[in-house]
């Protein structure tokens, strides 16, 4: 049954989040699993019951910016440049390692040349969402593991940006090749720039003056994150990578931790939309065509990232412990693969059944590494309570 009315689909996706939200407590489970696990059941591929699923993605999207928003404002720029200037080898070169080993199990799995290549590609990234949602507050404030992470994510959403334009390029692929790698490099330091400048001679001194009305505080803070997100996509960039920028210019304002804090519960509102509409793009019905395939890849990345994240972070001088920590905090396929499985079945660069393997090859790591990471090492939503970090 498919209802339009986003108040009913809002309805059914919480009052459900709720109840499967509640098993998954009173069991010790993951919490963002019971979502994902809501939406393959809610979704059109489940019971039908919600079926308006461009609204749902809709509005998870929303749930990514204000994350990144909210995370640009943990980060001091100065610290995150340093950490990316180390970091960028590290994330070119397990991107690589990635891509040869989709790129090689999907064509012994009997998938095309050109299949093989976009289903390596897209899982050659990690979730930005998954990565941030469980780290620890504390941890992007006082320890180098917080900057270390989102410096990785950061190249790597470059990277996806990079290949999504590639992939919507259709015949000009070869001609725009230069353009479409290098505007992005030329874009971000205008975005920053941008900020900064509107921010020192904009936004800090409409602050200073009307800092004792919160509900102001509360707007403008909600309408710089959205407008430079918008501004972002304008000139090449991810909405994402938007909202980080107009997160870091204003990190360094002293009211930066009140509009935080002012932001989490709008954040968390979205992020439960985000992780249902996750589940509900999954097609149940194609799974056993290609459950081999997914099972083979979703576990060989789950084992291999850990390892190339633990030889490549020690070849730059970081300890053996924090290699581990990332890396099984990076272990999952990114959400990005799902939009690259879309974008290239759209340009006729992938058939429908790589795309389904992609899917679920995206989302069984975003569920066995949530659950490892939630059972091993700090977080917010950890099972236990001696792991339980805010």
């Amino acid at each position: 049954m498919e209802t339009e009315g986003i108040t009913f689909t809002f309805a059914a996706i919480f009052l459900g989040a709720a109840v499967f939200a509640s098993i998954a407590l009173y069991t010790r489970q993951p919490i963002i699993i019971a979502y994902i696990v809501l939406g393959a059941a809610l979704g059109p591929f489940g019971i039908g019951l919600v079926g308006n699923t461009d609204l749902v993605s809709d509005a998870g999207h929303v749930g990514i910016i204000f994350l990144l928003f909210l995370l640009g404002l943990d980060m001091q720029p100065r610290a995150l440049l340093n950490s990316m200037k180390s970091s960028s080898w590290v994330a070119l070169a397990s991107s690589v390692v990635y891509a040869a080993v989709g790129y090689g199990l999907a064509s012994l799995f009997g998938f095309s040349a050109l299949d093989a290549l976009v289903v390596g590609t897209a899982l050659m990234f990690s979730s930005t969402i998954i990565g941030i949602k469980l780290l620890p507050t504390t941890v992007l404030h006082h320890r180098h593991l917080g900057e270390v992470l989102v410096a990785l994510l950061l190249f790597q959403d470059l990277l996806a940006i990079i290949l999504l334009v590639l992939l919507q390029g259709g015949g000009d692929l070869q001609t725009s090749l230069l353009w479409t790698m290098g505007r992005p490099l030329l874009m971000l330091p205008l975005l920053a720039a941008g900020c900064w400048a509107t921010v020192r001679f904009g936004l800090i001194p409409l602050i200073t003056r009307f800092d004792r009305y919160h509900e102001y505080i509360f707007l403008l803070s909600v309408g710089w994150c959205l407008g430079v997100a918008e501004v972002a996509v304008l000139l090449g960039l991810s909405a994402e990578v938007g909202a980080f920028m107009a997160g870091v210019a204003v990190a360094t304002s002293p009211i930066a931790q009140y509009i935080a804090v002012s932001l989490k519960p709008l954040r968390d509102f979205f992020l439960v939309i985000f992780f249902f509409s996750v589940g509900a793009q999954f097609d149940l019905a194609a799974l056993p065509h290609i459950a081999a395939a997914a099972v083979t890849l979703a576990l060989v990345l789950l084992l291999i990232k850990p390892l190339v994240y633990q030889i490549l972070l020690r070849g730059v001088s970081e300890s053996p412990r924090l290699a581990w920590n990332l890396g099984f905090r990076l272990g999952q396929c990114s959400e990005f693969a799902l939009l690259i499985g879309v974008v290239a079945l759209e340009a006729g660069h992938l058939s429908p059944e790589a795309n389904t393997l992609i899917q679920a090859t995206t989302i069984l790591t975003l569920l066995v590494s949530s659950y490892i990471v939630v059972t091993r090492f700090p977080t917010p939503i950890a099972i236990s309570d001696a792991l339980r970090r805010d």
